[in-house]
């Protein structure tokens, strides 16, 4: 068993494993579920006390003790009237119980244990060996914030050692070079009490997040899109048309104005839809292409809260393309197209690609979808990129493509997405004239490259260690003088690489030639000029890279062009 869905159903019989351990010791706990994830697991507890950190190392050695006694795992299917009088003391089972259609229940039993389940485990707990519990973080019953607290408890699981100290030596490492502890150093960006989950850019951080802005309007512009801007808030009433409340209420956040209800928006396609709608459409209009630097808020529990990664607001790169059926290949391979230049401008070269389909809560006729799942696979297979299906990971309003990336400590990230849909044209009633005069309706395609500023952002900072390359460092270029003779001439060239739109800074200290270099080294800083007496003299500089290699007699018409190749 090594693929990712023994990978899953590993994880699940471990989830089940916890939940035994903790009941075990702690018998008035109320359990409520416990699923696998993409990197481990989770379960949430309703415990009496809440637990602390030094417990973790207490279950995990229960797990172990539970592992070593190889319980056989069976699945039955019980009577739900039976379910509901073994559950008649935990309210959390009794309500899951009440949700899953049908007669019966799924069961899982390992010793005396036994836990609500729809099936899909390792056949005893003596398969579960090489495991870690990681952490603890609040919840909320079905990440309800009005419902009932509890404590998560997450985990990770493994097939073998080999791959269990791979994953612990990862994140050994990945601690090592957090975001958060790397914005810190190099004053990127901060968070503060007076707004959790709401990040704060410092000059340097707004730099790269103008330098992401740049380059993707710049790219948008060469690939024939319009900028527009819309409201950060809008009317409930156009939430409920988009099918957003429905779907995601409990996600966005509202206020009231002249006594009518407005939602602060989470996402940026509305807006675009209520652009489009400003006036008739003709044919000759489309492909109509619209991108958007829009900032979103979406609430997000404060136990998941992570850095930049996981925030409450967040800018996303979007774009919308109104375009006609025999324009989607198009427009898609245009836009997958772009979605690889991008990854690899910032040193992806690792990316899975995958194809998500229709999800339970989806609105629409089966009929669209499948035509749009359709025009997707068309256009990967004609592009000759390989990619895997996602079944029902869809959006609500339309199936998509999903673009992973491994960084360099070879953790996965999704980043990038592009969706087909057919449903927001019809929930907003969109027409174009037709060349025979008649009203067609177009189809909507989505698109974020980046995702998130903020997120991309983050695991920029991670994937690089720090070291971001030359064309993304805030700041490019410090100055070094050996003496204080040589700043008048550095004053010069400040200026001069100013002009041309180059991120430099002069090293004003005192610090001997030495200590510059040191400190420039620590503060990550690409390229270093060198300015002795020499170099006045000659009007030239001498370029030293972190690596400590130098290239002297460089004239500054020499160094200008050095940093336009590597933007």
């Amino acid at each position: 068993m090594s693929s990712k869905n023994d990978l899953k159903v590993l994880r699940h019989s471990a989830a089940h494993l916890l939940a035994q351990a903790v009941l075990e010791l702690y018998p008035d706990t109320k359990l409520t579920i416990g699923p696998a994830t993409s990197d481990g697991f989770f379960y949430d507890f309703a415990p009496t006390k809440n637990f602390k950190e030094e417990d973790l190392p207490k279950i995990e050695a229960r797990m172990h003790e539970l592992s070593d006694k190889n319980y056989p795992i069976e699945h039955e299917d019980l009577d739900k009237t039976k379910a509901r009088e073994i559950y008649k003391d935990n309210p959390f089972k009794l309500e899951l119980i009440e949700d899953i259609p049908g007669d019966t229940v799924g069961f899982s039993k390992q010793g005396d244990f036994y836990d609500l389940c729809r099936g899909g485990h390792v056949s005893s707990t003596g398969e579960i060996k090489y495991f870690k519990l990681l952490s603890l973080a609040g919840s909320y019953w079905r990440a309800d914030r009005t419902r009932e607290n509890l404590q998560r408890i997450y985990g990770t699981a493994f097939f073998t050692k080999e791959d269990l100290e791979k994953y612990e030596l990862q994140k050994e490492e990945a601690l090592k070079y957090d975001h958060r502890k790397l914005g810190k150093e190099m004053d990127l960006f901060s968070f503060h009490d007076e707004g959790p989950g709401f990040p704060f850019f410092h000059p340097k951080g707004k730099a790269i997040i103008n330098v992401l802005i740049e380059y993707m309007r710049h790219l948008r512009n060469m690939s024939g899109y319009v900028e527009i801007a819309t409201p950060v808030i809008l009317s409930d009433e156009l939430w409920k048309r988009s099918g957003h409340y429905g779907h995601y209420k409990e996600n966005m956040y509202f206020t009231n104005i002249d006594d009518k209800s407005y939602a602060i928006k989470p996402m940026n396609c509305p807006g675009a839809i209520l652009v489009y709608k400003t006036r008739p459409r003709s044919y000759r209009e489309l492909p109509l292409r619209l991108s958007e630097f829009g900032l979103v808020h979406r609430h997000e529990l404060s136990g998941v809260l992570h850095g930049l990664l996981r925030v409450r607001a967040f800018t996303q790169d979007d774009s919308h393309v109104f375009c006609t059926i025999d324009q989607i290949q198009q427009e898609v391979t245009k836009k997958i197209e772009n979605t690889f230049k991008v990854l690899n401008k910032f040193g992806f070269e690792k990316v899975k690609v995958k194809l998500s389909t229709k999800p339970s809560n989806a609105m629409g006729d089966d009929a669209l979808w499948t035509k749009a799942i359709d025009y997707l696979k068309t256009t990967l297979e004609n592009l000759n990129v390989k990619y895997e299906i996602e079944a029902g990971d869809g959006a609500f309003y339309g199936p998509k493509i999903d673009f992973k990336i491994e960084d360099s400590m070879g953790r996965e990230w999704q980043l990038s997405t592009i969706q087909v849909d057919f449903f927001q044209p019809i929930n907003f009633d969109l027409h174009f004239v037709a060349p025979s005069g008649q009203q067609e309706r177009p189809v909507m395609i989505h698109q974020a490259i980046y995702g998130s500023l903020e997120r991309f952002f983050a695991i920029l900072l991670e994937h690089f260690k720090g070291n971001l390359p030359f064309f993304v460092a805030p700041v490019q270029i410090r100055i070094l003088t050996i003496t204080d003779e040589q700043k008048e001439y550095a004053e010069q060239i400040f200026k001069t690489l100013k002009l041309q739109n180059i991120r430099v800074e002069i090293d004003e200290s005192s610090d001997p030639i030495s200590g510059k270099i040191k400190s420039a080294t620590l503060d990550k800083i690409p390229w270093m000029i060198v300015i002795g007496k020499k170099e006045v003299e000659n009007n030239t500089i001498t370029l030293r890279f972190k690596d400590g290699n130098q290239e002297p007699n460089l004239s500054i018409n020499d160094l200008i062009d050095r940093c336009k190749s590597q933007n």
